[in-house]
């Protein structure tokens, strides 16, 4: 087999086993649909490997494999980049995918969607392997939108439930608005280049740096124009403020798809997508202050709201928006690789906290409310183990893979020469404390202290609804795994009640979870511990990303943080002397001193505070705003346009007025038909004397 032949089949593997589960998945049934595509998912992984170490060794791809379009001069292609960076990348989605493939046997096991939901994650897998190998635009957008696509179906995958309903669309709509800004970018950059192929693009983009943007009525750098309009994109699909509000929602999906988005695939395509374009950000100082501010923004401000979250999975989730806030603002400091390290680092730890999250679920019996657990390690000590670590990594601990990446980036901010990098640097040093304190409230709360299952359950037990409480989208209440108790053989999919409770009953313990989901859980936790120490020197320091990720020789960052590396082990002992680990202790130890020495503290801080409280539970209230303004406002303009364009212009004034106005032409001129000859005779040669009359006039 060819290099280009493996190349295609990397992609091409999951799509086959997206279309095996998917049309023929009650022919094959359950077991044959997930053996399918795991393996086929398992082929694309070990077809990376050996791309992987084909690269490594020196040979790179960049060409076309299909022309799908021409249009004048402009080719539109189908082709692959094939290099470090997407080597990297093929690796971690491969991976992730094929642990969240196996995962989903056992979370999805009662679950009358089995094959569907099958389908679905390896069509994701295709999507996102078909962005990150795409050596042009259209590919580029391509993956996007099918990213964007699958994900929509996946979160409202329990389709019968008003919550995922409203979620799934909630995420289609948000991302509207992110591409259609990167859109605006792609066909900016056809319009200025006259291609949309990288290399291209790239290597005439020097010409145009001082060009202004081509557009009339707007006075704007080319490539700051370019550059803003790709990350307004990036913001949707990476879920950055201010279109971050739909990630949250993206709970009401099954656990093992929150895994994929969060961890390896959608939410990581605006990272990639920018240092992929590195060469053309690094031209625009403006664009990338912006990124950084946007950065900044996300990180701090979303970690906060995992303080108040009491549904595991949220919290869970509002741990991914903040830490992609940290690989924006290491995008903004030109740490591209810096960034893609820690995407790299995050995918893992990240993929391992949210099945941890999901093995609690089922142990819980699909109870998703912290405040009706504890004291579950000695009941599960294969998923308190792997979450332990997860949070390890998480929060920065020295010689866990999140401690390099983490750090690297509070150190590259620290080092940027941009005008807001001060501000920034607090910022995120603030967040190193926050994200200690909620992930140990995790896991406190979860595996330690009282055990309080089976016992009365909290009313709120989505609490993290903020809007459920008022919004009739969100009136029915469900659990995670709305289906499966309420499902029998009798009864077809779209039957499937969703509104009973679920929880431990009393008396009864929870438990660990089968083989298929701690699997997962312990081959997730070996990279989330060793990925970091491994891959950091050569990624960071070494030259891995050197015809991948460009840099512009007038940014020092990672210059003086290599001339202060000395080693990951040197790095990790230097860390226990630097402000961001005394931070992170700080955080772990108050979660504890709250959580388990002294409760009553949180709440009453709660009471003393519960405006800021108040705050943080709205969600800044961005939701209500948004069903206020745009929801409201679109459904307004809707009845303006039925009352006045449908009903009084099109209806009334256009249809039933030229009737009307038929009507009396009609019953003035019927007076003219007298059936008279000498009538007709007399109107013929009045006109012909009018017409004769109006020429001598003219002329």
């Amino acid at each position: 087999m060819s290099m280009q032949s493996t190349y295609l089949m990397v992609p091409a593997a999951p799509l086959l086993g997206a279309i095996a589960a998917g049309l023929f998945g009650k022919v094959l049934g359950r077991a044959w649909s997930h053996r399918i595509t795991i393996l086929m998912v398992a082929i694309a992984f070990a077809l990376s490997v050996t791309i992987y170490n084909d690269v490594m060794a020196g040979h790179t791809f960049n060409g076309s494999v299909y022309t799908w379009m021409m249009a004048g001069d402009t080719r539109f292609e189908v082709g692959f980049l094939i290099d470090r960076l997407t080597v990297m990348m093929m690796l971690v989605v491969t991976f992730v995918s094929l642990m969240v493939h196996i995962y989903t046997i056992g979370y999805m096991q009662e679950d009358p969607g089995y094959q569907r939901f099958f389908s679905y994650i390896s069509l994701f897998t295709f999507s996102m392997l078909m962005l990150v190998m795409s050596n042009n635009f259209m590919q580029l957008f391509f993956g996007w939108e099918a990213v964007g696509l699958v994900s929509y179906l996946l979160i409202g995958f329990w389709f019968t439930r008003p919550t995922a309903i409203y979620a799934n669309l909630k995420a289609f709509l948000v991302n509207r608005v992110g591409d259609f800004g990167f859109l605006l970018g792609i066909g900016l950059v056809l319009m200025v280049f006259g291609t949309l192929d990288y290399a291209a693009v790239f290597a005439a983009a020097g010409q145009h740096a001082t060009d202004m943007t081509p557009i009339p009525g707007i006075s704007a750098n080319l490539i700051t124009a370019i550059c803003v309009l790709l990350f307004i994109g990036a913001m949707g699909k990476s879920a950055q403020f201010p279109l971050h509000v739909w990630l949250p929602d993206s709970m009401e999906g099954p656990t093992p798809i929150s895994a994929l988005i969060h961890a390896a695939t959608m939410v990581t395509a605006g990272i990639f997508m920018v240092a992929r374009m590195s060469p053309l950000y690094e031209m625009s100082e403006a664009a990338l202050s912006f990124v950084m501010v946007i950065g900044a923004i996300t990180a701090l401000f979303m970690g906060f709201l995992g303080i108040v979250q009491h549904d595991i999975k949220r919290v869970v989730a509002y741990s991914t928006l903040s830490q992609l806030g940290y690989m924006t603002v290491a995008l903004g400091a030109s740490a591209y690789s810096v960034a893609v390290f820690h995407l790299m680092t995050h995918a893992f730890f990240k993929a391992l906290l949210f099945l941890a999250a999901g093995s609690v679920i089922i142990g819980m019996h699909h109870d998703q409310d912290m405040r009706n657990m504890g004291g579950l390690k000695k009941y599960m000590p294969i998923t308190w183990i792997t979450s332990l670590i997860g949070s390890l990594a998480l929060i920065g601990t020295p010689f866990f893979s999140g401690f390099y990446s983490k750090d690297s980036i509070i150190e590259a901010v620290g080092l940027s020469h941009l005008p807001v990098a001060g501000i920034v640097h607090v910022a995120v040093l603030i967040g190193v404390f926050v994200t200690a304190f909620y992930s140990f409230r995790m896991y406190f709360l979860v595996f330690h202290g009282e055990e309080r299952f089976g016992k009365a359950h909290h009313d709120d037990h989505h609490a993290g609804h903020a809007d459920a409480k008022h919004d009739d989208h969100h009136a029915v209440h469900t659990d995670e795994h709305g289906s499966h108790d309420a499902h029998d053989g009798d009864h077809d999919e779209e039957e499937v009640a969703h509104d009973h409770h679920h929880g431990l009953a009393p008396g009864q313990k929870p438990h660990e979870s089968p083989w298929v989901v701690t699997l997962p859980l312990i081959l997730l936790a070996i990279p989330s511990v060793a990925i970091g120490f491994i891959a950091i020197e050569p990624m960071l320091y070494g030259h891995y990303f050197t015809d991948a990720i460009f840099i512009s020789e007038h940014h020092e960052a990672l210059h003086e943080m290599h001339e202060e590396f000395h080693g990951p082990v040197a790095m990790a002992l230097h860390a226990v002397t630097s402000l961001p680990f005394w931070l992170a202790l700080s955080g772990v130890l108050t979660s504890w001193f709250f959580y388990m020495k002294r409760p009553d503290i949180p709440e009453a801080i709660k009471q003393r505070f519960s405006a800021i409280h108040n705050l943080l539970e709205e969600k800044y209230f961005f939701d209500r705003f948004n069903d206020w303004f745009f929801a409201a406002g679109a459904r307004g303009a809707s009845r303006f346009l039925w009352r006045f364009g449908d009903v009084r212009l099109i209806d009334g004034l256009v249809v039933n007025g030229s009737a009307w106005l038929v009507g009396r032409v009609s019953s003035v001129v019927r007076h003219v038909q007298s059936g008279y000859i000498y009538h007709y005779a007399f109107a013929m040669i009045t006109g012909v004397f009018v017409l004769l009359t109006i020429r001598n006039w003219f002329e």
